[in-house]
């Protein structure tokens, strides 16, 4: 099952990658047009945008994965184990109720969204703004999957180091990933 999981976020990499060179090829393309030729692609100017978005929420989903955001590690250093877990449950308590908001927050907004198209493309906006679905899901899962890691004892010390922001040795890093 984890190479599955793994598998999927290798996936995500790669689409992340896709996305960004997808963008930055459309803003310098339209760039040499205009400046160029005195001529440009609409289309660019919009997909760019929406390419931008998704890159953004699709990117935040696997920097959760990888404990990549920011974490008050200054506080969390002073507790022991015992403290450190408690914070780490309450940090992926707050992670689920802010994430399920964001997901239902997308939901409500669904029926606006499909009833609206992109001025150029012509496509529903439902598409561009529905990734909320999957960045406040992908977010919910990975904390309900670290709250029950973090109950059932199966948390590793490194796991914990980490939240507290310790150095990891290159090693420790190589194993996380």
């Amino acid at each position: 099952m984890q190479k599955i999981i793994d598998l999927f976020y290798k996936f995500l990499e790669i689409l992340l990658i896709l996305l960004l060179a997808g963008m930055a090829l459309m803003v310098f393309g339209n760039v040499v047009l205009r400046y160029g030729f005195n001529s440009g692609l609409t289309v660019s100017d919009e997909m760019s945008r929406y390419f931008f978005v998704w890159l953004t929420f699709i990117g935040a989903v696997v920097a959760f994965r990888e404990h990549g955001h920011l974490g008050v590690e200054t506080l969390v250093a002073l507790f022991g184990r015992k403290g450190r877990i408690i914070c780490m449950i309450l940090s992926n308590l707050t992670i689920i109720l802010c994430s399920a908001i964001f997901f239902w927050g997308t939901w409500v907004q669904l029926p606006i969204n499909s009833s609206m198209v992109a001025p150029v493309t012509g496509l529903s906006m439902a598409w561009v703004y529905g990734v909320g679905f999957f960045t406040g899901a992908g977010c919910v899962l990975i904390a309900l999957e670290r709250i029950i890691r973090l109950v059932t004892g199966r948390v590793t010390e490194d796991e914990i180091s980490a939240f507290a922001g310790e150095n990891m040795t290159i090693e420790q890093m190589a194993e996380r990933t």
